[in-house]
């Protein structure tokens, strides 16, 4: 008798210290706290890291259709952070879109392109010898981006879309504060961002499409000024000013979630918010964003050992090694000035689970900016692993009224694993 009030007791015990937490405003909060080890020095400087985080559940009904419910910690519309590579997601959509719109007989996101330097600061592309046949392409540009975030690719489709359109077709969307001001990796003026490459797409018959250097007379920059840290360094010399980034990208979290709702959900979006893109183009963004690296012979990322399973996968991998053949996940990474940011649609197939999951961190403790010091291996990526399997481990204890159908999001890879 007495052992067995000894296993009530235990099982008791076992019970109420595995609760599940209370699903209120302060969720993500709560679960963070109940791994100190983890997430103390987070907690306790969230806004130091500038932390925000949107951990949104899905759930089904009988018919398979999704609903949502978002939890937030720090989540700030109007603090600016910098997106890095998280602006190549609608860099991809509005270009598919673009060539949908411009209906053009023989022009798809398959037909070769060509780049013409006609302005400063611009570089003429003739080749792309990474894909299977050595030409460029909307499509193998997207491909680039989506599967190892390729900053030329993100350049070159820039070029396609234009400053302006870029702006307007997102404002359009509904996403009035993200602005996309310049290339990545390339330092040019105001005017040179302003003013994008001609483009010609040709078939063997010939030239099928022109497009004319565009110009944008638009401002999108913010009104007032955006300067963080203390410093910066510019050619190998200490600024001790801080650094100005008015004229830098911004994509702020919620519409980076919202964005990626869009295109894994379109069903469940205004109609004005969607992007318009064929069924086809919408599985082609869906294969590439969840491919991995090992997965992929063009480019030939699978032969080189840089390119692990999880590269740009910072939620449960932390961007780097293997990954359980189960877990998909089709998200849009960034990192740079300290920043990291991932925006992603986690799936469990073997278990049967979904969630979408967006978070930035900011690594920079010396304030200094170009210097190359930034915290991304000490503290950003483990963060990023560390919530990512925090949510994917509650995910696996929560109760859901209906299974979801999770077919849709399996896709047939170039390589098997």
């Amino acid at each position: 008798m007495k052992h067995y009030f000894l296993v009530i007791l235990q099982l008791t015990l076992l019970t109420a210290c595995t609760k599940a937490p209370k699903e209120d405003a302060i969720l993500l909060e709560n679960l963070m706290k109940s791994k100190p080890d983890k997430f103390q020095q987070i907690l306790d400087s969230s806004d130091f890291y500038e932390v925000q985080i949107i951990y949104t559940q899905v759930n089904r009904d009988l018919e398979n259709k999704p609903s949502f419910k978002s939890f937030y910690f720090n989540l700030d519309s109007g603090q600016y952070f910098y997106p890095a590579s998280t602006v190549k997601l609608p860099a991809v959509l509005l270009a598919l879109e673009k060539l949908r719109a411009l209906n053009v007989q023989h022009l798809d996101k398959y037909t070769p392109m060509l780049h013409d330097s006609v302005y400063s600061g611009q570089s003429s592309v003739q080749k792309d010898t990474t894909s299977a046949n050595s030409m460029a392409s909307v499509a193998h540009y997207a491909k680039k981006i989506l599967v190892a975030s390729d900053n030329d690719a993100f350049n070159r489709l820039y070029e396609f879309i234009g400053q302006e359109n870029f702006n307007k077709e997102l404002r359009k969307k509904g996403y009035t504060d993200t602005r996309i001001l310049h290339r990545l990796e390339r330092a040019l003026s105001l005017d040179e961002n302003a003013h994008t490459e001609a483009i010609r797409f040709f078939q063997k018959h010939g030239v099928v499409y022109e497009q004319p250097m565009l110009m944008n007379e638009t401002p999108y920059a913010p009104s007032t000024s955006i300067l963080k840290g203390k410093g910066y360094i510019k050619k190998d010399t200490l600024v001790s000013n801080p650094f100005d980034f008015t004229y830098k990208n911004f994509f702020p979290l919620d519409e980076q979630q919202r964005m990626m709702q869009a295109i894994i959900f379109p069903e469940t979006v205004p109609a004005e918010s969607r992007f318009v893109i064929p069924e086809e183009d919408r599985a082609f963004v869906l294969q590439y964003m969840s491919q991995l690296p090992t997965e992929t012979t063009y480019p030939p990322y699978n032969q080189d050992d840089y390119y692990t399973d999880a590269y740009c996968k910072f939620f449960m991998f932390g961007g780097n090694g293997a990954m359980p053949k189960n877990i998909r996940i089709f998200n849009k990474v960034g990192d740079a000035y300290g920043y990291l940011i991932d925006n992603a649609y986690i799936v469990d197939f073997g278990n049967n689970i979904e969630f979408m999951l967006s978070a930035v961190i900011h690594v920079n403790k010396d304030g200094i900016y170009n210097d190359g010091k930034y915290e991304y291996e000490s503290i950003g990526q483990p963060f990023f692993k560390n919530i990512g399997n925090l949510i994917y481990e509650y995910e696996l204890s929560r109760i859901r009224q209906h299974q979801p159908d999770l077919s849709a999001f399996k896709f047939e890879y170039e390589i098997s694993r």
